[in-house]
């Protein structure tokens, strides 16, 4: 393909010498001349293993060149991949001035180029920013419509410097977010040679992935860290630690945990969680990113209360009530506590859930049931459909198999609160919805 690369920073260098490496005609492109002769001198305007020698190689080759001429650059090549800086701003937004300026500028190009091409976002924005935006500029510079006289796409890049070039050639996931069908073709074809899966999404989708690979990122390190202070602290070995929990592939590093949904309950998770908090405090050691995991998790509880008081229904049934499916453990259940929550602010609930029987279970969670809350084995009824005929707003709090089919059994004028995404039909707000989805 003609390709032309808008910004030779860290990201549009070593797109624009690994595209050319891999047999394309490109063109870079930056107002700032340096950038631009030290390309076309075959040297590289970054610091960064082995770009350096691609992009001597492809400048030799005739593959790849640079020009501050945006307008040129556009008007003869059929993708253009923008890769302009989005900087903080004091107030912690993102700077959207290169963003605007370069998509005025490659509206104003297109107005005479004789095909449609593609314009890629790959620099890092907020959801929206591609609807509210780069596209209203792109149509008013351009007089065009975007999807219709001009592709538009968004592609996230995942480099990490010091092994970006590694990272291009062996790319976790791509992820392609695209206004039109034909626009996202045309950039899976780009890649259709990478290794590991390629993911073609909605825009806001693609914009809001990079948002939270990064933040993961930067919470994985930060916990690593704490669990390093206070192993420290502890005299214990912290690297030995971590290498031992990253073992752990089938809970550790995983996508188990990091479905949207409920808070977390159980005998386990809160009660570690505070030990682990108060044995630091006792060693004067301080952990800001523990110490917010349980103030988070009791705010997801008030946005669980709080959306089934929206609803403006007085007749409520749980269907799930034990902190996860398959168990009959109350304690510390977040479903508990918001039967509760909802008992005391004068709701009429009826509760169901398979595995919590006063008639079979035993031990720890009947003696819990009859000491702690007498009152709940009052509102359990036998079946699904016992609460279905009773209420009018009616939550999902585990993911029992059972409760799949509830979405498609509601009557007129009730709704389901989906606390664990148990169906996947769509979404709809008052009749099928979730707390974070």
């Amino acid at each position: 393909m003609r390709i032309c690369v808008l910004g030779l920073g860290y990201v549009g260098a070593v797109s624009a010498g690994c595209l050319a490496k891999d047999g394309h005609e490109v063109i870079g492109v930056d107002p700032e001349r340096t950038k631009v002769d030290l390309i076309n001198a075959g040297r590289s305007p970054i610091i960064e293993k082995d770009i350096g020698a691609i992009i001597q190689e492809q400048v030799g080759a005739g593959r790849l060149s640079a020009t501050t001429e945006l307008s040129h650059a556009v008007r003869h090549t059929d993708l253009a991949l923008v890769c302009v800086g989005t900087p903080s701003l004091p107030n912690g937004g993102i700077d959207l001035r290169f963003v605007r300026r370069v998509c005025e500028q490659i509206g104003q190009a297109i107005q005479t180029h004789a095909g449609a091409p593609v314009i890629v976002m790959r620099s890092t924005m907020l959801p929206g920013t591609m609807r509210e935006v780069v596209i209203p500029l792109l149509e008013k510079s351009s007089g065009k419509r975007a999807g219709e006289e001009f592709g538009v796409c968004i592609n996230p890049e995942f480099l990490r410097e010091g092994t970006a070039v590694h990272d291009y050639y062996h790319p976790p996931k791509t992820v392609i977010g695209e206004v039109n069908r034909a626009s996202g073709d045309l950039l899976a074809a780009l890649y259709a040679s990478m290794p590991g899966p390629m993911i073609r999404t909605d825009i806001e989708t693609a914009e809001m992935v990079k948002y939270a690979d990064n933040c993961w990122h930067a919470l994985k390190v930060g916990f690593a860290n704490e669990v390093g202070n206070l192993c420290k602290a502890l005299a214990v070995d912290a690297h030995r630690v971590m290498d031992i929990f990253c073992q752990d592939q089938k809970l550790n590093l995983s996508p188990y945990y990091l479905k949207p949904g409920f808070a977390f309950g159980g005998s386990c998770l809160p009660k570690d969680l505070r030990a682990l908090l108060y044995k630091a405090k006792t060693l004067d050691v301080t952990l800001p990113i523990l110490s917010s995991v349980l103030p988070s998790n009791q705010l997801q509880i008030e946005r669980g209360v709080q959306a089934v008081v929206e609803k403006g229904h007085k007749a409520i049934g749980i269907l799930g009530i034990s902190f996860k499916a398959g168990t009959d453990d109350l304690r510390e259940s977040p479903m508990v506590e918001l039967t509760e929550r909802l008992l005391g602010k004068g709701y009429d609930v009826r509760v169901y859930d398979r595995n919590v029987s006063l008639a079979s279970i035993h031990g720890a969670n009947r003696d819990y049931i009859l000491h702690k809350i007498p009152h709940l084995a009052r509102l359990m009824v036998p079946s699904i459909n016992d609460v279905l005929s009773h209420a009018k707003t009616i939550v999902i709090g585990n993911a029992a198999p059972e409760f799949a089919e509830v979405p498609r059994k509601i009557r007129q004028g009730q709704t389901v609160i989906d606390f664990v995404r148990v169906s996947k039909s769509r979404s709809v707000a008052g009749v099928y919805e979730g707390l974070c989805w």
